[in-house]
């Protein structure tokens, strides 16, 4: 796959992550970079900044990697956690590569354990993913499973509470997350799916102003994560 940007390759530079090549624009100037991929004996290409511009949809900065896919997980790498605060997030179908990237940079600034998404109808792990996630995608455990709901019944019978997000249920703050936790954050235009919605525990609403009555999907995840860290100090 083609990742890039500045801060994606010094991250993969830090994790030793498998570089296949590096596509370097010819008029790039910032050699200190440069120098550090030399040094880690990575193949280099020097190339128009036109090429670069086609291979990726987004800000390469310049720098274009070509790597090995990111390694997913099963599920069952989690079920077995003996932690009794585990924390995962799960993407109902989730769209938008940004909202993607955010969210993993938001789950690993905030130490959660692990993402759950599904195998079909939803952003794949893209450059743009990774490049939005700063490169923190190389922090956590991304897990594929091709079921949801059935994901959410493995998770309660190891003892995770499911937590939903809509505009309609209990606030956010009420809720009791000393446990361990499973937050769904649903698609961006249709919310959680009425099957997920039936078998959560609790679901959580962020109360807003007559103003506003939707967040995007990164920024609601990143308000509910924050709050269930803040009561579990």
């Amino acid at each position: 796959m083609y990742i890039y940007g500045k801060n994606v390759v010094k991250e993969a530079l830090h994790t030793k992550k498998n570089i296949r090549r590096v596509l370097i624009s010819k008029n790039n100037k910032d050699k200190e970079l440069i120098n550090e991929i030399k040094s880690n004996k990575i193949k280099i290409q020097f190339v128009d900044k036109i090429k670069l511009d086609r291979l990726v949809d987004g800000n390469h900065q310049g720098f274009i990697l070509e790597t090995d896919e990111v390694e997913t997980y099963p599920l069952e790498s989690i079920l077995n956690n003996d932690n009794p605060k585990s924390l995962v997030v799960i993407l109902d179908h989730i769209e938008d590569p940004h909202n993607f990237g955010a969210i993993i940079r938001t789950s690993v600034a905030l130490g959660i354990d692990a993402i759950v998404i599904p195998n079909d109808r939803s952003v794949g792990i893209t450059g743009t993913v990774v490049k939005t996630s700063a490169g923190s995608i190389n922090y956590i455990k991304i897990i594929r499973i091709p079921n949801l709901n059935n994901a959410v019944e493995k998770l309660k019978k190891n003892g995770y509470w499911i937590v939903g997000t809509d505009m309609e249920g209990t606030d956010y703050t009420e809720i009791d997350y000393n446990t361990k936790i499973a937050l769904i954050i649903g698609n961006e235009g249709k919310g959680i799916s009425n099957i997920l919605k039936n078998n959560c525990d609790y679901i959580a609403k962020i109360p807003m102003t007559n103003t506003i009555n939707s967040l995007n999907a990164s920024v609601s995840c990143g308000i509910i994560l924050s709050e269930i860290i803040r009561q579990r100090r």
